[in-house]
């Protein structure tokens, strides 16, 4: 986790720096089994993705959607942000709860 942690931090830099606080870091088993299948390193996809989550970079996500994740930003709201991978058929999901307690990378089908 500490590694993910410090390619987090490296990304962050990149994109401008943090909009919010993540909270505890987690994947479920699931998010870790399917990257594996794929021949991806999770913790390498999860670094990315947290990087750019915490600087606004929703992803693939509707402009409406985008907009409301803006909002939830200053109102407390779940923060929610989807890439691909794959060529585009992999998608995965990164989600900050409203309390910024903890930040969970997942499969749509472990929501």
């Amino acid at each position: 986790m500490k590694k993910v942690m410090k390619m987090a931090e490296e990304e962050e830099k990149e994109q401008g720096g943090p909009r919010f606080e993540l909270g505890h870091i987690v994947s479920t088993a699931n998010f870790t089994h399917r990257m594996k299948e794929l021949g991806e390193d999770p913790e390498q996809l999860m670094s990315i993705a947290i990087g750019r989550h915490v600087t606004g970079d929703w992803g693939d996500l509707s402009d409406d959607d985008k907009a409301t994740m803006e909002q939830a930003i200053d109102n407390k709201g779940q923060l929610m942000s989807s890439y691909k991978i794959n060529n585009g058929d992999t998608k995965f999901w990164v989600i900050t709860e409203w309390d910024r307690s903890v930040t969970t990378v997942l499969m749509p089908e472990d929501y």
